[in-house]
């Protein structure tokens, strides 16, 4: 007896129509959120609250499930990898987010593992550490964190990503509400320095999208990741200008689908159709939204 599909599985069902329309074996997300039990729900009760990092937008948080919960629906979609987004606030809280995520990369095989940074003493050991036990990507933001991406205690540090080859994705755009440090130009004086340093831009570097774009033409080894950007939520945020498409289009192989999930105001889908709506074609999708994850991260 064949019983009408459940919400979940009808969502999950959407997903996976998109990526088979492509030919695509699955799709690769670059920008996921997994962390601790109490860093997550003290991040979904700042949304809930409308704290000034969110731009004061009503940010209701669509995939509230526990973590296994959230890891089977992600498989559910298709996504043959994904990230644990983990980012510290303050000193002393980097290396202890970091030693979750490797247990979490053990538990979960199809995690990239995702290790993070924080401008303190200590961060370049740490970070070679974590790069020892097997990181695979780090997440530096910028805005939360709100210090200089270009501040001598990180120097180091980048110089020892650039070597490693290991991407950073780095939330440095303004939005959805600006910091001291973000922004194009604090993280053009570390690219000046390190130019063959990895780095991803989250949110496309919303809104300052052009600025880095300008970036990643500039900079071989930068890439700009699509999470938010392009939806109906972002574009009454922050839109971006049509006029950038041919430029957007000329970087396909260097943009890298992020989602933001489970912390995003409407479906994981939403953020696919956004992406075809753009126009650009097939091929411009599944670079994006599998190929381009998949080279870089050796899948």
């Amino acid at each position: 007896m064949t019983g009408t599909p459940t919400q979940t599985e009808a969502e999950s069902e959407q997903v996976r129509r998109f990526w088979r329309r492509l030919g695509l074996p699955g799709i690769v997300d670059v920008h996921t959120h997994f962390m601790p039990q109490q860093v997550l729900h003290k991040v979904w009760g700042y949304f809930d609250s409308l704290g000034p990092l969110t731009g004061g937008l009503e940010w209701p948080i669509t995939y509230r499930q526990e973590e296994d919960e959230r890891v089977a629906l992600i498989r559910a979609f298709g996504v043959r990898a994904f990230t644990a987004m983990v980012y510290p606030h303050k000193p002393g809280m980097a290396r202890w987010l970091n030693g979750w995520a490797v247990d979490f990369a053990r538990r979960t095989p199809d995690c990239l593992h995702t290790s993070t940074l924080f401008p303190e003493a200590g961060v370049e050991d740490y970070v070679r550490e974590a790069l020892d036990a097997g990181a695979r990507v780090f997440k530096a933001h910028v805005q939360v964190g709100a210090y200089d991406p270009a501040s001598e205690l990180l120097d180091g540090t980048w110089g020892l990503l650039a070597e490693a080859g290991t991407p950073v994705v780095i939330h440095c755009g303004s939005g959805p509400a600006p910091g001291e440090h973000t922004g194009p130009e604090p993280i053009a004086r570390v690219l000046a320095r390190h130019p063959r340093l990895r780095l991803v831009i989250a949110h496309m570097g919303m809104p300052e999208y052009e600025d880095f774009l300008g970036l990643a033409e500039r900079y071989g080894e930068v890439r700009l990741d699509t999470t938010m950007a392009f939806t109906d939520f972002a574009e009454k945020l922050a839109p971006f200008p049509r006029r950038a498409l041919p430029r957007l289009a000329d970087l396909g192989d260097r943009v890298l689908l992020g989602s933001d999930f489970p912390n995003i105001p409407y479906p994981y889908a939403e953020q696919l159709h956004a992406l075809e709506r753009l126009g650009l074609g097939d091929d411009w999708l599944r670079a994006v939204c599998h190929d381009n994850g998949a080279r870089l991260f050796g899948l």
